[in-house]
C-alpha cells in the first residue's frame, strides 16, 4: 500500500512539472515560447561552451603561439647544443681528462637546466587553458542563470551527466552567443596574452 501511495504521488508530480510549463505558456497567448527554451531542466556543454566561445577561441590562438614560441626555442636550443656537444667531442683528445670531464659534467648540467626551463613553460601554457576554462566558467554563471529565469527552469545541467534529454533543452548554442556579446574576446575576465 506504501509503495503504491509513492507511486502515485510520484505520477502526480511528474504529471504537475509538464504541465506548469503548458500553463504558463497558455496564460500569457505562448509568448514565453518565443526564442527561449521552456523546459525545467536545461543542459549545457561546457566544453562545446569554452572552445567555441569568442574568449575560448582567443586563448586557443594565443596558447597555439606560445607553443609555436617554445617549439621555435626548443629547436633553437637544440641545435645550439648539438653543436656545443661536437665541439666537446671533438676537444676530448686535446684536453686533460680531468678539464674534459670538468666541460663534461657543466655541459649535461646545462642541458638538464634547459630541459627543466622548457618543460615548465610547456607545463604553464596547458595550465594556462585549464584556468582560462576555470574563469570562463565561472564568469558565464550569471549568463546561465539569466537563460535559466528566461526559461522557467529550476535547474542547469552538465549535458556530460545527463544520461537521456530532448535537444531542445540544451541551451549551449544560446549560451555561447549571449557569453559572445557579453564578453566578446573577455580581456577583462583575463587579460590578453602580449
Amino acid at each position: 500500500m506504501d509503495h503504491m501511495c509513492r507511486t502515485a504521488i510520484g505520477a502526480l508530480f511528474g504529471a504537475l512539472l509538464c504541465v506548469a510549463p503548458m500553463a504558463k505558456a497558455q496564460q500569457d497567448g505562448g509568448l514565453s515560447n518565443v526564442g527561449v527554451v521552456q523546459s525545467l531542466i536545461l543542459t549545457v556543454a561546457p566544453e562545446t561552451l569554452y572552445a567555441q566561445s569568442d574568449f575560448g577561441k582567443r586563448v586557443a590562438r594565443e596558447i597555439e603561439a606560445e607553443s609555436a614560441e617554445i617549439a621555435a626555442e626548443n629547436r633553437r636550443i637544440e641545435a645550439e647544443l648539438t653543436a656545443e656537444e661536437r665541439e666537446l667531442t671533438e676537444l676530448r683528445n686535446s684536453l686533460d681528462p680531468t678539464e674534459f670531464r670538468t666541460r663534461a659534467e657543466a655541459f649535461n648540467e646545462k642541458v638538464q637546466r634547459l630541459r627543466r626551463e622548457q618543460d615548465e613553460k610547456a607545463r604553464a601554457v596547458g595550465t594556462r587553458n585549464e584556468e582560462a576554462r576555470r574563469i570562463l566558467l565561472t564568469s558565464v554563471q550569471p549568463v546561465l542563470l539569466q537563460l535559466m529565469v528566461e526559461s522557467g527552469a529550476v535547474a542547469v545541467l552538465d549535458r556530460r551527466v545527463v544520461l537521456l534529454s530532448v535537444e531542445s533543452v540544451d541551451i549551449t548554442e544560446q549560451a555561447i552567443r549571449r557569453v559572445n556579446a557579453e564578453f566578446g574576446e573577455g580581456a577583462e575576465i583575463l587579460p590578453l596574452r602580449p
